[in-house]
């Protein structure tokens, strides 16, 4: 993880782990251990969050993070730009998100700490790619609770339209900010009950959908959404997984939560492999019976979903207006309040981790004496969703510039975490495990890369700018005598 000169810091010369094996770097704190989470103190940091959270904990709030419906809220933009193909889109985005989870898996052990690809970028490659690949997930962290709330705000008040659509981002904002002062343990409970909660509708619609396409309702039973010869192209198919990436947006935040996890340090990994699994089969599965209960495929994908209701009205279809006010209802709970709150606890992490090692302003380190949480990241992240969701509920692109800001500020972050397993692992400790430390990794850059380039071109624009600011900040603290630096480093043992 990358620091400024002052404090020095100073790490534990007994301390080893070994990047090569299955059970190591970091899960235990020495020979001998039972599996207890790994110390962060070896690499000069004072434990000061509180550790409860279990590999249980840690895969609920993934899900959470996700959101196993997801795909409600933006299945019409999918089904446009995949030409029909929308479960095709989810499964090519399942899988190039696997690698990227391999690779956080590999990461999480090396270094058990907060601040996901900022602390390994920092720490696997230099300290000044740490700082990049901070400010760049900074774009994706910062401003995806904001795009949450503003997405739950406009869906609530198409239901209820006597309060305005600000009023509804202020009270999700309010509520989430109040659940995660309280602590992580009263984030996780709420988690379960809203996972419990999006599973139940999701099962509901996929039964209902099932048994209309069974009697003659939509188009019927076809392949269609996996593949179509008529509108297929790889291009195509890329640039909507570009689309589909913000539903599984979220896994990697389980990485966050490094220095709360209870477990050893593989928890983490576990968790994040166990819940791309499971949600990335529920997006193929919900988004297949979807299509198929399209009316219209052709002028969907001609027109578009301007308004957002392709798939509500494909609930509709199925089971009538009742279905399509409960999934719409559902989208509105499930991004505006389970999925923005476990977003707003991420991003604060985020924030703390980098004040801590003074790339940020030292305040956002501060960490509450009773409740153990980053109290000034998290009123800090409260307050910028509450301007955002605010300022982009006023504007027709509000929705549309931030998802693209979003989406492009996560998978350039992504690029850079599989560059740094190669570099950490097979470059620095002379790994001759190539499954996990080459090959992987490769598999996964090639993928997204791929992804990035067939990506909206002003979403590639606009990252673009937020990286030369990020690139002129790291001038700015060179040249004021501030580069970042690493003290501390681990102790890593040869590879066997």
């Amino acid at each position: 993880m990358s620091e400024v000169p002052a404090p020095e810091i100073t790490g534990r010369p007994g301390s080893t782990a070994r990047p090569g094996s299955t059970d190591s770097p970091g899960p235990t704190d020495g020979p001998g251990s039972t599996g207890s989470p790994a110390s962060i103190e070896k690499y000069g940091y004072k434990q000061e969050l509180r550790r409860s959270l279990s590999f249980r904990d840690l895969l609920v709030y993934g899900l959470v993070f996700m959101v196993p419906i997801a795909p409600f809220g933006i299945f019409g933009g999918v089904f446009q730009g995949s030409g029909g193909m929308v479960a095709l889109a989810y499964v090519i985005g399942m899988v190039a998100m696997m690698f990227t989870a391999l690779s956080y898996a590999q990461m999480s052990q090396a270094f058990p700490m907060a601040g996901s690809v900022y602390s390994y970028a920092g720490r696997g490659i230099a300290a000044p790619v740490g700082f990049l690949a901070g400010w760049m997930i900074l774009l994706d962290y910062i401003l995806v609770p904001g795009l949450l709330y503003l997405i739950a705000a406009v869906a609530m008040n198409s239901l209820v339209t006597s309060i305005p659509v600000w009023m509804w981002v202020v009270g999700f904002v309010l509520l989430n900010t109040a659940v995660n002062y309280l602590g992580v343990e009263m984030t996780a409970k709420v988690n379960k009950i809203m996972l419990i909660g999006e599973l139940i509708i999701l099962i509901v619609f996929i039964v209902i959908g099932v048994v209309a396409l069974i009697d003659g309702k939509g188009r019927g039973f076809d392949f269609t959404p996996i593949y179509n010869s008529d509108t297929f192209s790889w291009s195509l198919v890329f640039g909507a997984v570009s689309i589909a990436a913000l539903s599984f947006l979220g896994f990697d935040g389980i990485s966050m939560l490094s220095e709360e996890n209870k477990d050893s340090a593989k928890a983490i990994g576990r968790s994040m492999v166990a819940a791309l699994l499971l949600a990335g089969t529920l997006f193929i599965v919900q988004t297949w019976v979807a299509s198929l209960l399209v009316s219209d495929p052709k002028a969907l994908i001609d027109n578009g979903d301007p308004d957002g209701t392709a798939f509500y009205d494909a609930a509709r279809v199925a089971a009538g207006g009742w279905l399509a006010k409960l999934t719409a209802v559902a989208t509105a709970i499930a991004w505006g309040f389970a999925n923005s709150l476990v977003a707003q606890a991420a991003t604060s992490r985020l924030l703390y981790a980098m004040a801590r090692d003074r790339q940020l302003p030292s305040f956002l380190a501060k960490v509450h004496p009773k409740h153990r949480v980053p109290v000034n990241a998290t009123l800090l992240t409260a307050a910028v969703s509450l301007a955002l969701g605010l300022y982009t509920s006023t504007r027709d692109d509000g929705i549309t510039t931030l998802s693209s800001l979003v989406n492009i500020g996560a998978l350039t972050t992504f690029l850079v975490l599989h560059v740094s397993v190669v570099v950490h692992y097979l470059v620095r400790h002379k790994s001759r495990d190539y499954w996990r430390h080459l090959i992987a990794p490769s598999l996964g850059f090639a993928i997204l890369a791929y992804v990035v380039y067939n990506a909206d071109g002003d979403a590639k624009r606009l990252g673009t700018i937020w990286f030369a600011i990020g690139v002129a900040l790291l001038a700015g603290l060179v040249l004021a005598g501030r580069r970042p630096k690493i003290s501390a480093i681990d102790h890593v043992e040869e590879p066997v």
